[in-house]
């Protein structure tokens, strides 16, 4: 089939919630905007993100929310403008009640992603957002004062002339999500430099004997300490993570998993320490482990002395061993039971993902300075977080700065980015 172009006032690449509040802002006094994205359907990683409860935002101090995150684009101006009270403002303007969980995270009432994105892209095309779906861009090139974004469709080529245009096409994890990373290949066609993309709240590669594997893969293990060594300080938190088939994973592992990864990077790996009983003091555990064992098996002595579900138990026979022979060595491995880690997860299996285009190759208003007019959003930036509403946030805040910034280039009025 042969190509087609048409003209467009404002053009969105990645139908994700950076490209969303992207378009929202420029919706407004643009009108019939268009929005292409590769995959069959729109904010197909939003809805992912939901399963489970979709994480808003966090209710903890502005401080201690701002410390989470890193990386060479900084986040804090972003948040300036849009931070927690105004995603709490934004879910509510769409009809959405929120509630404060019990770990201080703000999720909808409803608890899913699809009854808020259904409302955000209505919203849209009341506002005369157009979405182009099964878009996948494959270049750009520069005419006079315009660009030609050029894409392949079901129906064929098509080339899309704008003057303006917000990239929002995630990192590298997820592909199948339609966040595959290739959009570093064109960008760098077009002279932007990106850092590689490196897996962010993601597992870890443990060899689990088979025994092992085959009782506890997928096993929770709940009510633990994490503690990592951060060069200055040890770094601690209560959680729970998952025993995976290939490793180690959850929460309590994805909030350090930036640490983790990178000290495997500089030193080829990473020695974590778990302690199995958090609230128990080490006089506590010694006392309980003196007690006469009389017939019973280690198993169950651990089980009716301390507590210790049985993936706890399997887990001291796994990394220590002679721990079970021991009690001195016991009590020690309960609570400071050590496992190194070498390797991540790849980082299609990640959450999310750190790298990509860096402070330098952009304006303070996200504005690629090589292609003035294209704007850049969301995980494509160089900056990573944890996960708990950190990431949404700051995807929702950076579109919604690259948007307006886009929207004042059409005015000819773009700020003083120097």
């Amino acid at each position: 089939m042969n190509a087609t172009e048409i003209s467009v006032p404002a053009l969105v690449i990645g139908g994700g919630p950076a490209g969303l509040m992207a378009a929202q802002q420029l919706a407004r006094e643009l009108g019939q905007i268009v929005v292409c994205d590769a995959m069959p359907s729109i904010g197909r990683k939003f809805l992912r993100a939901g399963i489970g409860g979709l994480n808003l935002t966090h209710s903890e101090s502005e401080e201690k929310f701002r410390a989470h995150f890193s990386g060479s684009v900084p986040v804090n101006p972003w948040l300036d403008e849009f931070g927690t009270r105004q995603v709490l403002d934004w879910a509510t303007d769409l009809g959405m009640e929120t509630f404060v969980g019990s770990s201080g995270r703000i999720f909808p009432t409803q608890m899913k992603a699809s009854p808020l994105l259904r409302a955000w892209l209505g919203r849209l095309q009341d506002n005369g957002v157009q979405f182009r779906t099964r878009h996948r861009w494959t270049g750009l090139q520069r005419d006079g004062d315009d660009y030609r974004f050029h894409f392949t469709t079901p129906d064929g080529g098509l080339t899309v002339r704008t003057g303006v245009c917000v990239l929002a096409l995630g990192g590298g994890s997820w592909s199948r999500l339609g966040s595959d990373g290739q959009w570093r290949a064109l960008l760098s066609k077009a002279g932007i430099e990106s850092l590689p993309l490196r897996p962010a709240n993601c597992g870890f590669d443990f060899n689990w004997t088979e025994h092992f594997n085959e009782r506890f893969a997928g096993a929770a293990l709940k009510a633990v300490r994490l503690s990592v060594d951060a060069g200055d300080s040890v770094r601690h938190r209560i959680g729970e993570a998952t025993i995976s088939r290939q490793g180690i994973e959850g929460s309590l592992v994805y909030h350090f998993s930036a640490l983790i990864r990178d000290q495997i990077d500089s030193r080829g790996q990473c020695t974590l320490h778990w302690d199995l009983l958090p609230d128990w003091t080490d006089e506590k555990i010694s006392r309980q482990i003196s007690l006469p064992q009389g017939k019973m098996s280690m198993s169950n002595f651990l089980r009716k002395r301390l507590g210790l579900s049985a993936v706890k138990i399997a887990l001291l026979r796994e990394l220590a061993p002679d721990s079970l022979r021991d009690r001195v060595l016991l009590a020690q491995a309960i609570k400071h039971l050590p496992m190194t880690v070498r390797a991540t997860r790849p980082v299609d299996e990640a959450i999310s993902t750190a790298g990509g285009i860096p402070e330098s190759e952009m304006t303070r208003h996200l504005m690629l300075r090589r292609l003035p007019g294209v704007f850049c959003a969301g995980e494509m930036l160089d900056w990573e977080a944890p996960t708990g509403g950190y990431l949404l946030t700051a995807c929702l805040a950076s579109g919604r700065i690259a948007g307006l910034a886009a929207l004042n280039f059409t005015r000819e009025t773009a700020p003083d980015d120097t």
